[in-house]
């Protein structure tokens, strides 16, 4: 069975080096595997709302291959450290 990479138990900070983590079916599939870096850190109420405190969390992250900012914000489960 393959382990699945996990988020942090913690928020990510800038500067953290992370690798986007999503499933298959996801929209912004196209990211999955790159390697990035956090250049922005935002919360909103959505911890409220799922009673798990990391989902209020999304993270701007910028490819470090390419040094370009991906235009999608990433949430705390979409991130695993690298």
């Amino acid at each position: 069975m393959e382990d699945i990479p996990q988020p942090t138990s913690e928020p990510y900070e800038v500067g953290d080096k992370v690798r986007v983590y999503l499933g298959s079916d996801d929209p912004d599939n196209r990211f999955h595997n790159e390697r990035c870096e956090v250049v922005d850190v935002f919360e909103d109420g959505l911890g409220e709302e799922t009673g798990r405190e990391l989902d209020r969390f999304s993270y701007r992250v910028r490819a470090i291959n390419s040094g370009s900012v991906i235009p999608v914000q990433f949430r705390h489960s979409d991130l695993v450290p690298e």
